[in-house]
């Protein structure tokens, strides 16, 4: 559509787009959050979960138009996304930028119930996005050390209180819950930090998941594992490829896992599930990993 302007210009389309959506919808979100505060009753509350929702769906489909209003952007989407609306789903994605995100977001936009996100509590304070994420009942969760951890112990399980929480707010609602596992988005920096054995990904935190399927795992229809690769961006953010009107490509593999009783437990309190649990999700990892190798060589092999 605006392909052919100069890149300054195509950052400062996509920027004031996503600025003035977001601040919108997001501030028409929170005009809703208000009086689910102050009408505490069932009815209200879902009212207004459902008007929320309805907005979120139209962030999205705005925010979609970003990957075709200054670039000629192609999807490459492999896998089948058998599902509908008034399901229960959960994801499983890797992390490699914000962009994640939009890319969910459109995938998920016509078919699917509208996604929640586990987000970082810092997150709630940015304004409009933060307080919107709130309203919409996403759940923020706080990191502690092992040290912190070791002073204050009465910490320990506010992870798990919080993920509960969230989840037995979505029994009520169709959603679909999205984890991305590593916890944080991944760089070549935070990949030798930790040490990871993987190629192209950061170790997976099983908590957020396990507890989720504890919660939930009975309403959950299934698990889409789903892998995202961005060509051509190792050199600069993803963001910034999208923003100057520059990525070309986006590859995504879906796959669709049953989930299985083996896979519904204590995680907090059973160790024998907790080892069985990290297994699982580490031999799901291999596989990804092993996904993003494959998806590079077809990309390599198209050029």
């Amino acid at each position: 559509m605006l392909t052919s302007i100069l890149i300054p210009f195509r950052v400062v389309i996509n920027f004031s787009w996503g600025l003035i959506t977001t601040a919108i919808i997001g501030v028409s979100i929170i005009s809703i959050g208000i009086f689910k505060v102050l009408l505490p009753f069932k009815t209200p509350q879902r009212i207004c979960s459902f008007l929320g929702n309805a907005l979120f769906r139209v962030w999205a489909y705005c925010m979609s138009m970003m990957f075709q209003l200054t670039q000629r952007m192609e999807w490459h989407i492999k896998g089948d996304l058998d599902i509908h609306e008034k399901g229960w789903y959960m994801v499983m994605a890797n992390h490699r930028s914000w962009v994640d995100v939009l890319v969910l977001m459109h995938l998920t936009r016509r078919h699917m119930p509208m996604p929640r996100f586990f987000l970082k509590s810092q997150l709630m304070w940015i304004p409009i996005i933060g307080w919107g994420c709130w309203v919409l009942d996403m759940p923020f969760m706080k990191r502690y050390s092992k040290e912190l951890l070791e002073k204050k112990p009465h910490l320990k399980g506010k992870d798990i209180a919080t993920t509960t929480r969230s989840c037995a707010k979505f029994r009520h609602i169709p959603t679909t819950v999205v984890n991305f596992c590593e916890g944080t988005r991944f760089t070549p920096e935070k990949h030798a930090k930790k040490h990871s054995p993987f190629s192209n990904l950061l170790p997976p935190k099983a908590g957020g998941t396990a507890f989720s399927l504890q919660v939930m795992g009975g309403q959950f229809e299934a698990i889409l594992d789903i892998t995202i690769v961005y060509p051509g961006t190792d050199k600069r953010p993803v963001v910034w490829h999208l923003l100057s009107g520059q990525l070309k490509n986006v590859y995504v593999d879906i796959k669709t896992r049953p989930i299985t009783e083996d896979l519904i437990g204590d995680y907090a309190s059973d160790k024998a599930f907790r080892a069985h649990f990290q297994q699982w999700l580490n031999t799901r990892w291999q596989e990804k990993d092993q996904t993003i190798d494959e998806m590079r060589k077809e990309i390599h092999g198209t050029r």
